[in-house]
């Protein structure tokens, strides 16, 4: 038999993969990080005593919004990463309008803020934890995206790694708020942020390897 035939023959009967099914396959993925996340969070660390009423308050989901806004730009670009030749324009906008957001929050905080509350303002109490519980809690589920996108067809393996640890990071983040009492705006600027990145450049450095045809 010819190679031409042969080619013929085993894609006489494939059809095209339906456009909605990596998204699909991604928010199952995502569902998973959510609740290794949250057995991590329960085991480790439990939540914020007073997470009742904390929820009635604008605070609580400003920071909920921006985590989860930074998980949706690192769901959109990894879906589009995920796939040779496709833009990931879009997640880049979705980042950028995120970040531009909660500066601008920030600035204004600080702006009205006394002088005297600038330093709680900035740190908080958890500055120096924050950030690493974040990235520990993204751990078991940035193990899991990177290890779907390997069956996926990424050709900027380094790009998409970060992508993960991105969607990876703002959801674990916002799971991670249902434990933090910090509510200062200029602290989820920083330190919030730090934490999702790291799991970011932690998605980069290991999808460069991973993430290799």
């Amino acid at each position: 038999m010819k190679t031409e035939d042969l080619i013929a023959l085993i894609g006489r009967d494939a059809a095209p993969v339906p456009r909605a099914s990596l998204p699909a396959r991604l928010g199952v993925f995502g569902l998973v990080v959510l609740v290794l996340a949250l057995i991590v969070l329960l085991v480790w660390l439990g939540v914020r005593p007073d997470l009742a009423s904390a929820l009635h308050t604008s605070a609580y989901w400003m920071k909920t919004i921006y985590t989860t806004g930074l998980a949706i730009a690192g769901f959109a670009l990894v879906e589009r990463l995920s796939r040779p030749g496709a833009s990931a324009r879009l997640g880049a906008v979705l980042l950028g309008a995120c970040i531009a957001v909660i500066a601008a929050i920030a600035v204004i905080q600080l702006y009205s803020a006394p002088a005297t509350d600038m330093t709680k303002e900035l740190l908080g109490s958890t500055w120096d934890r924050c950030p690493w519980r974040i990235l520990a809690l993204s751990l078991p589920g940035l193990v899991a995206v990177l290890l779907a996108m390997r069956r996926f067809a990424p050709t900027r393996p380094a790009l998409a790694g970060a992508a993960a640890g991105l969607f990876v990071g703002g959801l674990s983040a916002t799971v991670y708020g249902l434990y933090c009492q910090e509510t200062a705006a200029p602290f989820v600027a920083i330190w919030y942020s730090l934490g999702v990145g790291l799991s970011g450049l932690l998605g980069a450095a290991t999808g460069h390897r991973a993430l290799r045809w």
